[in-house]
């Protein structure tokens, strides 16, 4: 797998996880540690997104 498929499916799962949180937020149901885990999965992703962003350049 390239850098750049690499980086392409990581955004992918990025945004996957934004909706998951956005969603979780809206629902009564969610309790807190399930978005706090979720948001931390995203952040991780993101740092990793920006190390490999700027390996390239």
């Amino acid at each position: 797998m390239s850098l750049s498929s690499h980086l392409q499916e990581l955004r992918k799962k990025h945004a996957t996880l934004s909706e998951e949180v956005e969603a979780a937020q809206r629902s009564p149901a969610t309790d807190d540690l399930m978005i706090t885990s979720l948001k931390k999965q995203k952040l991780k992703l993101k740092e990793e997104i920006e190390r490999l962003s700027h390996s390239t350049v």
